[in-house]
C-alpha cells in the first residue's frame, strides 16, 4: 500500500494557510517521521516558493521514510515534450519522482484546454514518456475521473490507458469536485477494471471532502483493491478540504489490518497532527478522528461506569495506538464514576473515599447546576477535590480588592486594581495598573504573592473566554469566565469562576489559576504539556 502525502500542494490550497520554506521543510520532516512513503512538495517551475523548496529540500532535508515528489501538468498542447517548460521544471526538481495531473473529464479536454481528444491523450503519453524516460518515477492524477467516468466512461478509461501504457506507475482516480459517495466509487472501479482488464492495484485514489465522505471513499476505493491513496495532514484543503491521511491511515492499519506505516510511526500520529496545525497557525479539531483531544473523551456517566469495569467497552481503539489519551469530562451529567475516573486521571484516588466520592459528585453537580463548567477546566476541577480532601489549595486569603476603570479626557482608558491579602501571616497590600480591570487584577495579584511564591513570574494568561449564561429565574446574568494560564515550560491549566458580576467571576478563576500554579511549580500537578 502506498500512501500519499500532498500536504504541501493541495493541503496549502485551504483558506488561511501560507507555508514559507522553512514551513514547508518543517512539515516535511514531521510527515516523514509519521512514515507516509511520498510526500508531494508543490509545483517547480510554476510556483517559485516551491522551486526554492526544491532546491533546499536536496541539501536540508534527510528524508529516512518518504520519497519527495514534485507535481506539475502534462505538456501543453501542441508542445513537444522535451520543449515544455513545466516538464523542465520537473525535472530540474531532481526528485525521484513526478505526479502529473491530467484531464481525464472530455468536457474539460474540449472547453478548458480548449484541445482535441486524442491531442489530449497523446499529452498524456508524451509526458509520461519523457519523464520516465530521465529515470523519474511517475504517477499521473486523473482530475475529475470520476465525473468524467460517468458523462463518458470511454473516453476517460482511455486516459487511464495512455497513461499505464506510458509506464505510469499509479494512475490516481481523482475526486477532484468531490461529490461522490462510498458505492459510488466503488462501483465506478469495478466497471473500470472491466473494462480495461487490468488489476486495480495499479490505481490510486485522491478524494475531496465536498460530500464529507473523503475518508469513506477512500477505504471504499481500498476495498475495491486500490493499493495507493492520497490525503492531507488534518484534511486540509480547498473547499470542505480533501481525505485526512491521519483518519485514512489509522482506518486501513487499525481497522482493515493492513500494515502501511514502519514500526513505532502510528502512535506519532497525534503529535504530528498537532504539529502540523501549529505549523499551519490553524488550531488543532479538538473533535477530530483518532488524533483530537475530545477523540477519547466520555462526558456520559453510563459511559464511565463501563470505563471503570475495562476502558475498551467505550473505546473503538486503544487510545495510545495513535499517541492519543482517553479523557474523562466531570459536567452536571457526572456519576460517581466519572469523578473518581477523572480524580484517578489527575493523579487523586478516590476509590478508598466513599464519603469524599459522594461529597465531590454532590458539588460538581450543585456547581454545574449555577453555571460553572468543569468539562474544560481540570485545574478548577482537581483543587475542589483537593479541598475536599482537606487540603488547603488556596496560598492567601483575601481581605478584599479594589478595581478602578478611569476614562480620561483624552479618550485613554486605565485600569488600576489594589488587592489585600495575607500571605503566610503577613499583610500584603499592592496596587498595579493593566490594560482593563481583569488584567489589572491579575498584575496586582501576582505582585501581591511574588515575593512568597517567585516561581509566579513565569506564568502567563494565555486566554480569557467570558460567556453569559441565563441566571436561574431566566432574566439574571450569570457571567462564566475561563481563564487559561502557560508556564515557562509550556504546561497550560484552565480555570473558571462563576458570578453575577464579570470581575467577580474573573477574579475566582484568576485565583485558581495562580493556586494552581503555585502547586504544579512544585511538580504535584498533572498540567499538559502544550509542546
Amino acid at each position: 500500500m502506498q500512501i500519499f502525502d500532498t500536504t504541501l500542494r493541495d493541503g496549502a490550497q485551504r483558506e488561511g494557510i501560507t507555508y514559507s520554506v522553512a514551513d514547508k521543510l518543517a512539515v516535511a520532516r514531521l510527515l516523514d517521521q509519521f512514515g507516509v512513503g511520498f510526500i508531494e512538495g508543490g509545483w517547480p517551475g510554476a510556483v517559485p516558493k516551491d522551486t526554492e523548496f526544491f532546491e533546499r529540500a536536496r541539501t536540508e532535508l534527510e528524508l529516512q521514510n518518504a520519497v519527495l515528489v514534485a507535481f506539475g501538468s502534462t505538456r501543453k498542447a501542441g508542445v513537444a515534450a522535451a520543449d515544455d517548460a513545466q516538464l523542465a521544471g520537473l525535472l530540474a526538481a531532481q526528485t525521484p519522482a513526478v505526479c502529473l495531473v491530467a484531464k481525464s473529464d472530455v468536457r474539460h479536454v474540449e472547453r478548458a484546454l480548449r484541445t482535441t481528444r486524442e491531442e489530449n491523450l497523446a499529452m498524456v503519453a508524451d509526458s509520461v514518456t519523457h519523464l520516465r524516460g530521465h529515470g523519474r518515477r511517475v504517477f499521473v492524477d486523473c482530475e475529475h475521473f470520476f465525473d468524467g467516468f460517468r458523462f463518458d466512461p470511454e473516453y476517460t478509461a482511455a486516459v487511464v490507458r495512455a497513461a499505464l501504457d506510458a509506464g505510469a506507475e499509479r494512475v490516481v482516480l481523482c475526486d477532484t469536485n468531490g461529490g461522490m459517495l462510498p458505492s459510488q466509487i466503488s462501483k465506478a472501479i469495478a466497471d473500470l477494471v472491466a473494462r480495461l482488464g487490468v488489476s486495480p492495484e495499479l490505481f490510486g485514489m485522491h478524494a475531496q471532502n465536498d460530500t464529507a465522505c473523503a475518508v469513506a471513499n477512500t477505504i471504499a476505493a481500498v476495498e475495491a483493491g486500490v493499493r495507493h491513496v492520497q490525503g492531507t495532514a488534518n484534511g486540509y484543503g480547498e473547499r470542505p478540504g480533501n481525505a485526512d491521511i491521519f483518519a485514512i491511515v489509522a482506518n486501513l492499519q487499525l481497522k482493515l489490518g493492513m500494515t502501511v506505516l514502519p514500526d513505532g510511526c502510528l502512535e506519532q500520529m497525534a503529535h504530528v497532527s498537532h504539529a502540523i496545525a501549529e505549523i499551519a497557525n490553524i488550531a488543532p479539531d479538538s473533535h477530530q478522528a483518532y488524533v483530537g483531544s475530545a477523540a477519547f473523551a466520555h462526558k456520559a456517566g453510563l459511559h464511565a461506569s463501563a470505563i471503570k469495569v475495562d476502558p475498551a467497552l467505550y473505546n473503538h481503539v486503544d487510545p495510545a495506538v495513535v499517541g492519543n489519551d482517553m479523557t474523562i469530562l466531570v459536567t452536571e451529567m457526572a456519576g460517581r464514576a466519572s469523578i473518581e475516573l477523572k480524580s484517578r486521571e489527575l493523579g487523586l484516588d478516590l476509590a478508598g473515599q466513599p464519603d469524599t466520592l459522594s461529597k465531590v459528585t454532590h458539588r460538581v453537580k450543585e456547581l454545574e447546576a449555577a453555571g460553572w463548567s468543569f468539562e474544560a477546566a481540570d485545574a478548577s476541577f482537581e483543587l475542589l477535590v483537593r479541598q475536599s480532601l482537606g487540603e488547603q489549595t488556596t496560598p492567601f486569603t483575601l481581605e478584599s480588592y479594589r478595581v478602578i476603570v478611569e476614562h480620561r479626557e483624552d479618550g485613554a482608558v486605565v485600569s488600576e486594581a489594589t488587592v489585600k491579602l495575607r500571605v503566610r501571616g503577613e499583610r500584603v497590600i499592592a496596587t498595579a495598573e493593566g490594560n482593563g480591570p481583569v488584567n489589572a487584577l491579575d498584575q496586582a495579584l501576582r505582585q501581591a504573592l511574588e515575593r512568597h511564591f517567585p516561581q509566579l513570574t513565569g506564568l502567563e494568561l494565555a486566554d480569557y473566554k467570558v460567556r453569559i449564561l441565563a441566571g436561574s429565574h431566566g432574566t439574571e446574568a450569570v457571567t462564566r469566565v475561563l481563564v487559561e494560564t502557560v508556564d515557562t515550560d509550556g504546561r497550560d491549566w484552565t480555570t473558571v469562576g462563576v458570578h453575577e458580576n464579570v470581575v467577580e467571576a474573573s477574579w475566582r478563576a484568576l485565583v485558581d489559576a495562580l493556586a494552581y500554579g503555585v502547586a504544579a511549580a512544585g511538580g504535584d500537578r498533572k498540567a499538559r504539556s502544550r509542546r
